[in-house]
């Protein structure tokens, strides 16, 4: 979920958020990507504001308990033979393009990457438990990918 108000002619501010509290099939397996995120997030468009090309500089934080689930790049290590469980906080820069459908109708596609700050407490496996460590990582890569559905809400003048 997402809303974005204009700034000015050529800017928007937009914060958006996520949210997962289930697990992943049954509750003996324990398999869960659950979380909390809030990502502001700061866009200058070069052309027309809510159409076409535009750059963001965001800011991320997460809560999360994650284990059991085979994810691509994931940040902390393997999700599929330990459970991290803790917070993070990042900054990046991202690239944008909305598309036009109607009136009130847009579809966006969006890519940022930057820096995140992980503090975790990492578990021997995803179902038993037993504590290991408490850490922390620094990361650089991928912070944000999406597509969107927008609806516009336009105040008459």
């Amino acid at each position: 979920m997402a809303v974005e108000i204009a700034l000015g002619r050529k800017t928007s501010f937009e914060v958006s958020g996520s949210y997962n509290p289930w697990r992943f099939g049954a509750a003996e397996d324990n398999k869960k990507i659950q979380h909390w995120v809030v990502r502001p997030e700061v866009r200058f468009w070069p052309y027309e504001r809510w159409d076409g090309h535009f750059l963001g500089v965001h800011g991320m934080f997460i809560s999360y308990n994650a284990g059991g689930v085979n994810i691509p790049l994931a940040p902390l290590g393997s999700l599929k033979e330990s459970r991290y469980e803790g917070y993070g906080a990042g900054v990046g820069f991202s690239y944008g393009y909305q598309w036009y459908l109607s009136p009130h109708w847009n579809l966006e596609a969006t890519a940022g990457i930057g820096y995140a700050y992980y503090n975790y407490d990492r578990y021997e496996c995803w179902k038993c438990g037993d504590f290991l460590e408490r850490n922390h990582k620094h990361w650089f890569g991928p912070t944000k990918v999406g597509v969107s559905f927008i609806y516009l809400i336009k105040s008459k003048r």
